[in-house]
């Protein structure tokens, strides 16, 4: 039984992935449509990043996490390479937290 939902889940993911680029000239969405699809792909990441990165809840909040955070979205909001964005969000954070920041 474990087999046949692991299987199915996988044919569903690659279906998933097939789609987009097969389907990509033969659909498409209005304007305003596409509008709503960019807005809420933006406030989806938003909040994953918010809900990941403050840690609500835990009784402590550290400085280093949100400010490696901050370094990461300035980067992306100037458009860095993903890798940029990712890479020095880390080192901040580490950084931070090796010189004794929380």
């Amino acid at each position: 039984m474990l087999v046949a939902g692991v299987l199915s889940l996988a044919v569903g993911t690659y279906a998933f992935r097939w789609a987009g680029p097969a389907l990509r000239d033969r659909i498409r969405f209005p304007e305003r449509a596409r509008q709503l699809l960019e807005i809420g792909a933006v406030v989806l990441l938003a909040a994953l990043v918010a809900v990941t990165t403050l840690p609500f809840g835990t009784g402590h909040l550290g400085a280093a996490l949100p400010a490696g955070v901050a370094v990461g979205g300035v980067l992306a909001w100037r458009r860095s390479p993903l890798l940029v964005v990712v890479l020095a969000a880390a080192a901040t954070t580490a950084l931070l937290r090796l010189a004794g920041v929380p």
